[in-house]
């Protein structure tokens, strides 16, 4: 069975937000590994920013709120 072609950065990013949870104002995860690998931080970062949202990161994983409200961390 062939492996299917890696994803570009560019075309990474357009799956992420125009998923429909982006769509929905809900929150989405992706591994760390992956943001990491196929963009960097400083990118990802801008991204969030050009869009308002906010991510956390924990164990690995990064949780991203894509929304514009305000982020509190429970405990």
């Amino acid at each position: 069975m062939p492996v299917p072609a890696p994803l570009s950065a560019d075309a990474w990013l357009q799956q992420l937000f125009r998923s429909q949870a982006a769509a929905k104002g809900s929150v989405i995860r992706r591994q760390k590994h992956d943001i990491e690998r196929l963009l960097g931080w400083d990118r990802f970062r801008r991204e969030l920013k050009h869009r308002g949202f906010h991510a956390v990161e924990n164990a690995g994983q990064v949780v991203i709120f894509c929304n514009q409200d305000a982020v509190r961390i429970i405990q």
